[in-house]
């Protein structure tokens, strides 16, 4: 029987999982980049009354209106 180099097979299995990880990461930043979610409804910044569970945003990006 021949025997397996498990150097070269070792160093193959991390190169992919590395690629696989690259691959994800670029996937996760093209997502981000191309998705802009629409302004949703909320409280307004100093609208909230912590007391009754009701919290606004710290800083809107959206315009009010």
């Amino acid at each position: 029987m021949r025997r397996l180099k498990t150097k070269p097979l070792l160093w193959a299995a991390i190169g992919a999982g590395l690629l696989l990880v690259m691959i994800a990461n670029a996937h996760l930043v093209y997502m981000a980049v191309v998705s802009q979610p629409e302004c949703v409804a909320h409280l307004r910044q100093g609208e909230g009354a912590p007391g009754q569970g009701k919290f606004s945003a710290a800083s809107s990006s959206c315009t009010p209106g």
